[in-house]
């Protein structure tokens, strides 16, 4: 399997370190803007796109900062070969015709959620089915100077809105896997700051009011919060249902329904066999980059 990489930062990593997993039988380019970037084992490096023209890639995975994901999506589209887009998408609405340009060269997309892999998730998905829902509330919180230790936090893209971060896109996992579980909303309304203490450029807190016709969700996202937290609760007409997607657990009127001792780390993996053998082989179309585009649409709506 040969595979070209845009970025190499931490998410990158863990997606290298899911298709070693996979295969052993595995060749790495990955595009650098820096001549003098660190080399890595097991990969080379490149810097243009014309050193691999000739060589068949199986797929690109694009992980570098969310602001440059338009010019790289341009740059790959001529190789024809499908994307692995980490999320979000974009950091803005203003991307031209650039889904029109991916449908016209029919390139494969997929844009990395890996939380629909996650096995409490995809448990409520089918349990929550005929069961009549009347209020959600989902929260994610978290430190974001525990992120990377050992690297000024202040640094790093989620930080700095200029390199497209902000807690409202950086954690779009929240709206992408309500958006999978109840489908698109009627209406959505937002609130977004960045006044806490930890004093960055981007958008450190949001709360989204999204509604349904029989029953509304209430999102809060952070990343300011010491003791992470990060739950999805449903009331239904005949219970509740309480999702810790830290635990992956379920529990159904305070009993356990599900539990397993997989992790979230463990949904690159499985998020990648997916992708490569459903929807690269079998061209199954799933968070492609129109629906990823309408989630994306959600999390900068304001109010």
């Amino acid at each position: 399997m040969i595979i070209l990489i845009v970025g190499l930062g931490s998410i990158a990593q863990k997606h290298i370190d899911a298709l070693r997993k996979i295969t052993s039988d595995l060749l790495i380019y990955a595009l650098r803007s820096n001549a003098h970037a660190d080399k890595l084992p097991g990969i080379i490096n490149i810097f243009d796109l014309s050193v691999i023209e000739t060589i068949q890639i199986d797929f690109a995975i694009i992980s570098n900062p969310t602001a440059y994901h338009k010019q790289t999506i341009k740059q790959l589209i001529k190789l024809h070969i499908p994307l692995f887009i980490e999320k979000p998408i974009f950091d803005t609405l203003e991307i031209g015709d650039l889904l029109s340009e991916i449908k016209t060269h029919n390139i494969t997309t997929y844009v990395a959620c890996n939380l629909r892999f996650l096995g409490a998730i995809k448990f409520v998905k089918e349990f929550i089915v005929d069961k009549r829902v009347n209020e959600v509330n989902c929260y994610c919180g978290s430190y974001l100077p525990d992120w990377r230790p050992g690297k000024n936090f202040r640094t790093i893209y989620s930080a700095n809105k200029e390199m497209g971060g902000g807690v409202h896109i950086d954690l779009i996992h929240e709206i992408d896997y309500l958006y999978w579980l109840f489908g698109a909303p009627k209406y959505v309304s937002a609130k977004k700051t960045n006044n806490s203490s930890l004093a960055i450029t981007a958008i450190d807190y949001a709360n989204y009011l999204l509604g349904y016709e029989f029953f509304s969700v209430n999102v809060i996202l952070n990343y300011y919060r010491r003791d992470a937290k990060r739950i999805l609760e449903i009331v239904t007409e005949e219970g509740t249902i309480e999702v810790n997607l830290l635990t992956n657990k379920v529990h159904y009127n305070g009993l356990v329904v599900f539990e397993t001792d997989k992790t979230i780390l463990s949904t690159y993996e499985d998020q990648l066999r997916f992708f490569i053998n459903d929807v690269v082989e079998n061209k199954i179309e799933f968070n492609t980059a129109d629906e990823a585009f309408e989630i994306l649409k959600l999390c900068l709506a304001t109010d």
